[in-house]
């Protein structure tokens, strides 16, 4: 009850802020549907059919270039080391942004906690994220992995706080979706893999790191159990870079595919529904920039916590 009374009062006081968002969005969204209806049907009207398509997957990947039509585009420069390609692209832009904007949002809540009274409770945005830490650490970390869990806290604070930012960076107009990039979901799943072999190799030893491959079954079963034990090391990893691009992704590119429409049909009577419909969208993307982040922060905790258990095998 304590919990959901501090989550409420968090809610509550950044309810001032978030009041003014809906409407605000849905008049930019359909003021840029209506422009892009118009500019289509003019075309048609002046009689000019252009073959020029809308490409959906260029919205959704990489580029060297951040957009920003109608005011045009800002190319990023291109750094190459031998046959490394280094260059600054738009993901790593939005890596950097959500960088910096999670460096300067806990450094501002650190030094308003530097400046409570013991006996004073925070209140605003830093109530809100102290509600938010407090789950990832009890219902996420601490319930998947046990005792020991404030070793890994850091590190999984960190990737939830980093998935979450990027998600949501990516609903901003002229932004981009950093975790939709393969690159960056596989170095995330990296990470946990490292920390997941670290950990089992540190609390078994040698020794248990290759018993657990066995899966404690008879001698006369290893060779079915020491690949399919092999390969699970892997695929776990892999299902965690996977799920977060392929979710991310898939997202981005239904919203794109119904703004699509406004030129398909090339009528005012489509944008609206059309930007209806996107804004559902964007709520359920809202949603899911949440729930990869948990899912992404919950199974890492489950991996971690597998390894660090202490089993017998017989």
């Amino acid at each position: 009850m304590e919990y959901f009374l501090r989550a409420l009062s968090a809610i509550r006081s950044t309810e001032v802020l978030l009041k003014g968002l809906p409407i605000a969005a849905v008049v930019v969204m359909m003021s840029c549907a209506f422009v892009l209806a118009d500019t289509a049907s003019s075309d048609v009207e002046g009689g000019a059919h252009s073959e020029e398509k809308l490409d959906v997957i260029h919205h959704v990947t990489d580029g060297n270039t951040l957009e920003l039509e109608p005011f045009g585009e800002i190319h990023l420069p291109t750094l190459k080391i031998g046959d490394f390609d280094i260059s600054i692209t738009r993901h790593v832009v939005m890596m950097w942004i959500a960088s910096l904007a999670l460096l300067l949002l806990f450094v501002s809540i650190g030094n308003t906690y530097k400046k409570m009274k013991p006996t004073e409770a925070p209140k605003g945005l830093a109530n809100l994220i102290e509600v938010i830490v407090d789950f990832v650490r009890i219902d996420i970390v601490k319930a998947n992995i046990g005792h020991g869990y404030e070793r890994f806290l850091p590190y999984l604070l960190t990737v939830f706080f980093f998935i979450l930012t990027c998600n949501l960076l990516g609903l901003i107009p002229y932004a981009a979706t950093a975790t939709s990039n393969i690159s960056v979901t596989f170095t995330l799943a990296v990470f946990t893999f490292i920390i997941i072999q670290f950990t089992m190799l540190k609390e078994h030893g040698v020794g248990g790191w290759l018993a657990h491959l066995t899966g404690g079954t008879p001698w006369f079963l290893w060779i079915i159990m020491i690949p399919v034990e092999f390969l699970s090391m892997f695929i776990k990893p892999f299902a965690l870079m996977v799920r977060l691009f392929a979710n991310m992704t898939a997202g981005h590119v239904v919203i794109v595919t119904l703004i699509g429409l406004i030129f398909v049909f090339k009528s005012w009577f489509v944008a609206p529904a059309a930007v209806a419909v996107t804004l559902a969208m964007y709520g359920l993307e809202l949603f899911v920039a949440f729930m990869q982040a948990y899912i992404f922060t919950m199974l890492s905790s489950l991996f971690i916590g597998m390894a660090a258990a202490h089993e017998e095998h017989h």
